[in-house]
């Protein structure tokens, strides 16, 4: 079999919900995206095709290192009900830049604002959450090698979800909102500008996109320089592998009557 044909069996054996599997464009476009996380080229992706379980999301994974096709270091970590397959190595890098200093700006879009701003310092609530995952994940993979499910137990349940997914995805920018105030947010008929980074698998001929990110058109001065840090990391890392070929960084604005984040 050849490797798209390896990937789409895995997809169809493990992903399947009420007895209806993935396309093999979608199952191939997983696979462009998880070979991305394998390769280095975003920490994690969130898997959000059906409702298939995270311990659906592990055997598939487990599936794709049994043949080979990805490395052993991936792992599929649970957060209150969301699956993500994560590089290790770079998500506990970021989550560490983050505490730290990072070229990655939080964007307070709380609903009592009337426009969004960048914060100046990490808010207490999200510096205990990047700590506790932090320590969640050091201390899964001081364990001894073996196929489980890396769950983040009942201290998720108070987590900004909104606010780490833009970090565990690799994301240059995340928003924060202070939710124990409420859900919603102030980027309704806001202009935002949508980066989005595609690249081409050899397996295949279609495009798939490895980022998909806004910011509010108004915060572009502020925040630019950490979008050129970003492309041009991503640059780097992506000239590193041949798996992966054709990136492309392409921007475009998009003002909605509300955003659900």
């Amino acid at each position: 079999m050849y490797p798209q044909e390896l990937f789409s069996a895995a997809a169809r054996k493990c992903l399947s919900v009420r007895r209806k599997s993935l396309s093999i464009p979608v199952s191939l476009d997983l696979a462009a995206q998880v070979l991305a996380v394998d390769l280095g080229l975003k920490p994690a992706l969130l898997y959000d095709i059906n409702s298939a379980s995270a311990e659906q999301v592990q055997q598939y994974l487990i599936s794709l290192q049994s043949a080979q096709l990805v490395s052993k270091s991936l792992l599929t970590l649970s957060v209150s009900g969301n699956a993500l397959i994560v590089n290790p190595e770079m998500v506990t890098a970021n989550l560490e830049q983050l505490l730290h200093g990072s070229n990655v700006a939080v964007i307070d879009v709380c609903h009592s604002l009337e426009k969004p701003n960048i914060t100046d310092q990490l808010s207490e609530d999200l510096r205990i959450m990047i700590q506790d995952l932090l320590a969640t994940l050091r201390g899964f993979l001081q364990q001894p090698k073996v196929e489980k499910l890396l769950y983040v137990g009942e201290k998720s349940d108070n987590w900004n979800l909104c606010t780490l997914f833009g970090v565990l995805l690799g994301y240059p920018v995340t928003y924060w909102f202070d939710q124990n105030r409420s859900f919603e947010n102030c980027l309704a008929m806001m202009p935002l500008m949508v980066t989005k980074a595609s690249a081409t698998w050899q397996a295949d001929t279609q495009g798939h996109c490895l980022y998909s990110f806004s910011i509010p058109a108004s915060l572009h001065k502020e925040i630019q320089s950490t979008l050129e840090y970003w492309n041009l990391g991503l640059q780097e890392r992506f000239e590193q592998q041949t798996v992966l070929r054709d990136l492309t960084v392409c921007q475009s604005m998009v003002t909605l009557p509300s955003v659900c984040l």
